[in-house]
């Protein structure tokens, strides 16, 4: 995958900054809201036609992006609340500049542009979603192509390039395509999963009277002996 082999190319020199970084006590959520911001400015950017500016502001909120898990790591202040929080803060990053394409386009009549930017949005959320439903079902296994790092640095290049409309061509069809794939492999990973046999309860065997105390023998007595008993008092 694209991610693993920008992480390895980017770990010396991200490292190398985050423990600059550190010692600052600069929170690592605070780095997580940065990029965010970052990446919204990128969004008002598109949405002006700015391309190249926002590419910039992509790529500072890229390394935003990557230094803050170092910097919690240094600080020892890795948590799950950190790791849900960046999350959730990559989901709306990626509509913000899909966002600013979309309104870019439609305000230059260009609409066919701007259904696509709309179809890259969907295809950017039902990505990640659809990972993230997968693994609370089957096996984590990375599947398809199209994740977060490859859209991104696709994204980059063609602003930089100010080459955005083969770029959505790409986004609008590729990971909404990984979506399929993802939704076929988990369709054959549950298939395979055998369904647990339902467990027959077996009622607890009551206590027999002897084993009651005196005052209640007489309530644990079958309903059909005090019907019989009743029964032959009024026959005598």
């Amino acid at each position: 995958m694209l991610s693993r082999t920008i992480g390895a190319y980017l770990s010396w020199p991200i490292n190398g900054l985050a423990r600059i970084v550190a010692p600052t006590g600069i929170p690592p959520n605070f780095i997580t809201w940065a990029a965010l911001c970052l990446n919204l400015w990128a969004g008002i950017l598109f949405s002006q036609g700015r391309f190249a500016a926002g590419g910039g502001m992509m790529i500072l909120a890229g390394l935003c992006d990557l230094l803050d898990g170092p910097v919690a790591r240094l600080q020892n202040r890795v948590s799950v609340f950190g790791g849900f929080l960046d999350s959730i803060l990559d989901r709306y990053a990626d509509l913000i500049l899909f966002l600013g394409l979309l309104v870019y386009y439609a305000s230059v009549n260009r609409f066919i542009y701007a259904f696509l930017a709309g179809a890259a949005m969907a295809g950017a959320v039902m990505v990640s979603y659809a990972k993230a439903r997968a693994e609370s079902l089957v096996p984590n296994e990375d599947v398809g192509f199209w994740d977060r790092p490859e859209r991104l640095v696709l994204m980059i290049l063609g602003a930089l390039a100010n080459r955005m409309p083969p770029v959505l061509w790409i986004l609008a069809i590729g990971p909404n395509i990984t979506v399929i794939h993802r939704i076929v492999h988990t369709w054959k990973q549950t298939k395979e999963v055998a369904p647990a046999p339902a467990s027959i309860s077996h009622p607890a065997p009551s206590p027999s009277p002897s084993q009651l105390p005196a005052n209640l023998a007489h309530e644990a007595r079958p309903a059909s002996s005090s019907f019989l008993s009743r029964t032959a008092g009024r026959g005598r």
